[in-house]
């Protein structure tokens, strides 16, 4: 067995969205400021985190999309963890449609598809001309019962218009998508299995995950 990171780490300043503020990270409490309150030779740190949900590599769920939607508490860990998953290969492709998926079986699958766009991760190309799943990709993919659909790039959706049709369809299916993912060119020709799983806030419905895939 094998573990391989999908994840970007967080760092102060970060940007993973371009218009949303970067995560601030620092000292709640400084180890040297733990001194005065822990017996000699006892120190810690205690952080504080202040960011936007949308921070690296996150998961959204339905309340992202839907205010009737579940929200982070509401999703089952079975959505979420040790979920097979169907790796897409549609590297130096821009707009992804329905042929990548098609003969393939996705039912009850994490499809991770594979574009290669995390290579520009922290720089101002990954922003632009991103990949991205057509409309008729996500109505395929609801159609075949999916449990979750990840990407590499900067959107799911064609960020050149403000319509979402791929979080619409997803979402109101309760099909759960990662965004933001890293070294999926690890997983080509592997048989894996995967886990993104968020903290369980209720009245959320995007947060940063740690995903992995077992292999």
């Amino acid at each position: 067995m094998e573990l391989i990171d999908l994840s970007h780490s967080i760092e102060d300043g970060m940007i993973t969205y371009k218009g949303l503020p970067a995560p601030v990270i620092c000292d709640y409490l400084s180890r040297e400021d733990s001194r005065s309150r822990y017996a000699p030779g006892t120190e810690f740190q205690i952080g504080k985190i202040e960011m936007v949900s949308n921070t690296g590599t996150y998961l959204d769920c339905p309340f992202h999309r839907y205010a009737e939607g579940k929200d982070l508490s509401q999703i089952q860990l079975e959505k979420l963890a040790e979920l097979e998953g169907v790796l897409i290969d549609a590297e130096n492709h821009l707009a992804i449609d329905k042929k990548f998926f098609e003969g393939k079986d996705l039912t009850n699958k994490a499809v991770i598809v594979s574009t290669g766009w995390s290579k520009h991760w922290r720089t101002d190309a990954y922003f632009v001309n991103h990949p991205f799943l057509t409309e008729e990709a996500a109505h395929y993919l609801v159609s075949q019962k999916v449990k979750l659909v990840g990407i590499d790039s900067h959107n799911i959706d064609n960020t050149q218009t403000n319509a979402r049709p791929v979080h619409s369809a997803l979402l109101k299916n309760e099909i759960l998508i990662v965004e933001h993912m890293t070294n999926l060119h690890l997983l080509k020709n592997k048989k894996f299995i995967f886990t993104a799983v968020p903290p369980k806030f209720v009245g959320v419905g995007t947060f940063p995950v740690r995903a992995f895939a077992k292999i």
